[in-house]
């Protein structure tokens, strides 16, 4: 590292500490979902491959988590692999895969954070599956941040499987389609989301300059806040986060009102 390099990393961490020291914890998020975005593009630049990319984005979790930790976040909902994703080349697929099936259990071996999958089960390797439910299982009792891992997850198909879940339930207690029909209301369908007894996200970041959800928690972020952030997700850094925390902290939320 040159002395330009080691400067600028100084001054980065000094306008972190500064900005951090002016941050009311009061208002700090208490649910983040992140878009974790831009991990190939990093790579493209870097010269490295796109395996080394999703590794440098899986690395970057851990890190990320270490922060919200600080920060006092409650929940934190990461999106690392869509329905969408299950569409691409083999040759990056199956190494993809077996990347975030590592991030499940390192995230289950640290101890600090409770594991919860979200997603569509049946679309997930047999492997993926199991450590998933390990995951959870081993972290039930775990008083800390509550992680959602979403994987093989879509906001579309998770409304639709909330629907499907609604109508089984009826069925199970007998209740007719017209008596479904009747009492089905915004609330009876937000209990049968993955994160159906889970807060809300209040803010959604997506890294890689991208402005879109691309069918990120469709239903539950109706009133989140958005930051859009131009740094590829590997290259995100503490300041970037705590820029996000301080933009959330300056808008007034109004819920329609």
């Amino acid at each position: 590292m040159n002395l330009r390099d080691k400067l600028r990393g100084l001054l980065v961490r000094l306008y972190a500490r500064r900005v951090e020291g002016h941050l009311d914890h009061a208002q700090v998020p208490k649910h983040i979902g992140v878009i974790v975005d831009g991990s190939r593009r990093w790579a493209k630049a870097a010269g490295s491959t796109t395996v080394d990319g999703h590794r440098a984005g899986a690395e970057k979790i851990e890190e990320f988590l270490g922060w919200c930790t600080e920060t006092d976040v409650e929940v934190v909902t990461l999106w690392l692999l869509s329905t969408d994703n299950f569409n691409r080349p083999q040759e990056e697929l199956v190494p993809l895969l077996g990347i975030i099936e590592d991030v499940v259990r390192t995230l289950a071996a640290d101890g600090r954070w409770r594991v919860h999958h979200v997603g569509t089960p049946d679309l997930l390797p047999s492997a993926m599956q199991t450590a998933l439910k390990e995951a959870e299982e081993a972290t039930a009792h775990v008083d800390g941040i509550l992680v959602n891992v979403a994987i093989g997850y879509g906001g579309r198909q998770e409304i639709a499987d909330a629907v499907r879940s609604m109508l089984l339930d009826a069925a199970d207690k007998g209740r007719s389609v017209e008596e479904v029909a009747e009492a089905v209301d915004v609330d009876m369908i937000g209990r049968h989301l993955y994160t159906g007894d889970q807060p809300d996200p209040d803010l959604v970041i997506r890294t890689s300059g991208e402005q879109r959800l691309s069918g990120f928690m469709l239903w539950q972020t109706a009133h989140s806040e958005y930051y859009f952030c131009e740094v590829f997700w590997p290259a995100f850094r503490k300041v970037d986060f705590l820029r996000a925390l301080r933009d959330y902290a300056a808008r007034h939320r109004r819920y329609g009102g």
